[in-house]
């Protein structure tokens, strides 16, 4: 009973977060520490089983519930303890055995693998692999008789008091055989719904629910089904859809279509990953339309079908540590480095969670687990945190209140990330444009000329720059050159590279150099049009500050015409 209830509760139907990368090391926890996480952990799965049994609740995404579940299992392992079940449900759900087993699918990982699996095939058939609850639906002499939870397979939950409550499901069908048993999804119905956009929006943990509720649901109004399955039914598949529709089951004949090659199946893959659907999806499934008799069927993947899923838009990972950046206007973002983790098409291995008041209002630290999704531009986003380890103690971070717009000119103690960030500034397209100088250049470059100015740089000799580590005679060159040619940069560059306020530019240009720019006053700069008091005030703050008039200066004996 046990084993059977850990499946039959439709988790184990749909795959979890499979792509990110599967743990091979155990937590490096004292074994005290691991079993006290672990044991924490069960309890928390025990309370979301809980409220989904016996409510229909479900407190998380079912993914994300999956992929904890399986981390649970890894961590019992990894302590030396029996694998935990989820909750089970009330003694008195009647079990019953399938009249044919449901079979499993082999997903294929990508396009090639599909290719390669539809080759020497024929008469192949493609449908919307629907986010669901799978079950059997039993006939007998065209009268419905019973309706079963997929369960493990071979036996499962009879749900048949239930059927008379969903519409969808015909009570009679136009067939007098002595039985007729029809493997199919329950799902939610929609209208308009995008999978692209809208995602899983947990339509089969409401189905679920519905169905596990002892008392009636509204939502099984709402709960649709597709017949993907016929056991013995008719051997070709126009017959097979023609009397399905018959029978009153007519949305599988409208998403049942025929294929030859694999990019017609990656056609309507994204067709209907696109397209407005009745249901929400998770892939696609091809199928041949030869089956063998229901008799041969088992609980184990069939090989006349499988399924080619699309990439999850939500992944479970575990954060392995926090570091931060300090951007050259002084802006602290904290980082979370993540246990690698696919999403589409990127391997992902940190996430921004923005400012230090951010990352503590998310209560976030290395050995919790949380839930990453890509954001536009494919951007990955801290979507949320699933689980907190019991030990917390947050990290040294800076403060944010000793850096910003005016600080870290040189690299003084606690200056490196900023001063850094203000020289990639300085030689990107909004400053000098200089190129091969980016973030790991600099970083040779300070590493092995130790710097006490933003333009120090510009002293660098022949000799010096071929002797630095990691760089070789010919980047060497190239880098001199690049030196050389921002002694041709106009004014406007010049202030841009060096920090001046992106909002005065147009204006500060027209002085034409910078002792021009020094004698203006903050009301003339007030008065200039587009500068109010406050921006003219950073201005001259700006013009004015030591380590920036240490900068001009320094510019001026470089003998750079602006500056003199």
């Amino acid at each position: 009973m046990r084993q059977l209830i850990i499946i039959s509760l439709l988790f184990i139907h749909f795959s979890s977060l499979s792509a990110a990368l599967p743990e091979r090391t155990c937590p490096a926890w004292p074994a005290t520490y691991l079993e006290k996480e672990t044991r924490q952990l069960t309890a928390q799965l025990a309370q979301w089983d809980s409220a989904y049994h016996q409510s229909g609740i479900s407190p998380i995404e079912d993914s994300v519930y999956d992929n904890l579940r399986q981390k649970q299992s890894f961590w019992l392992k990894c302590a030396g303890q029996p694998l935990s079940a989820p909750l089970i449900p009330r003694a008195d759900d009647a079990i019953s055995v399938h009249p044919v087993s449901h079979t499993g699918l082999n997903k294929m990982r990508d396009k090639q693998a599909v290719a390669d699996w539809m080759k020497g095939r024929k008469n192949l058939w493609v449908q919307p692999k629907i986010d669901g609850v799978a079950v059997t639906l039993i006939y007998r002499y065209g009268k419905f008789a019973a309706l079963l939870s997929r369960g493990d397979g071979e036996k499962g939950q009879s749900w048949t008091a239930k059927a008379a409550l969903i519409p969808a499901i015909p009570l009679t069908i136009p067939d007098m055989a002595p039985q007729r048993v029809l493997q199919g999804e329950l799902y939610l119905k929609m209208t308009g719904h995008q999978q692209s956009t809208d995602g899983g929006v947990n339509a089969r943990s409401k189905v679920a629910g519905a169905m596990l509720r002892t008392s009636a649901s509204d939502i099984l109004k709402q709960v649709g089904i597709f017949i993907w399955s016929w056991p013995d039914g008719p051997l070709s598949m126009p017959s097979h859809l023609e009397k399905l529709s018959q029978f009153g089951f007519p949305v599988v004949s409208q998403y049942t279509l025929p294929v030859k090659s694999v990019d017609e199946v990656a056609k309507w893959r994204d067709t209907w990953f696109l397209r407005p659907l009745p249901f929400a999806t998770d892939g696609v499934v091809i199928r041949q339309e030869e089956e063998p008799a229901g008799k041969y069927w088992k609980n184990k993947p069939a090989n006349w079908a499988v399924a080619w899923k699309y990439p999850p838009a939500k992944q479970l990972t575990e954060v392995s540590g926090i570091t931060t950046t300090i951007g050259r206007s002084g802006k602290v973002t904290v980082i979370l480095n993540l246990k690698s983790l696919r999403l589409d098409d990127k391997w992902v291995n940190k996430v921004s969670v923005g400012s230090v008041s951010r990352f503590r209002k998310w209560d976030v630290l290395p050995g919790d687990q949380v839930a990453i999704t890509l954001a536009g531009q494919g951007i990955p986003r801290l979507d949320e945190v699933v689980w907190r380890v019991s030990k917390r103690t947050e990290p040294q971070l800076p403060d944010p209140q000793q850096y910003n717009a005016l600080s870290c000119f040189t690299p003084e103690p606690g200056c490196a990330q900023q001063f850094l960030s203000r020289l990639v500034w300085l030689s990107g397209p909004e400053g000098l444009d200089m190129a091969g100088f980016g973030g790991a250049t600099w970083q040779k470059l300070l590493d092995a000329l130790p710097a006490d100015s933003l333009v120090g740089w510009l002293n660098i000799t022949e000799k010096e720059m071929g002797a630095i580590p990691g760089i070789g005679a010919k980047q060497a060159q190239k880098l001199l050159a690049q030196i050389s040619l921002t002694r041709e940069k106009d004014f406007r560059h010049w202030l841009s590279a060096i920090g001046f306020p992106s909002f005065a530019l147009k204006f500060a240009e027209r002085q034409h150099s910078w002792n021009q720019l020094k004698a203006l006053t903050s009301q003339e700069w007030e008065a200039t049009a587009g500068i109010g008091k406050m921006r003219a005030d950073k201005i001259v703050e700006f013009i004015h500050h030591p380590q920036v008039m240490a900068i001009a200066g320094a510019l001026r004996q470089a003998q750079l015409p602006a500056f003199q």
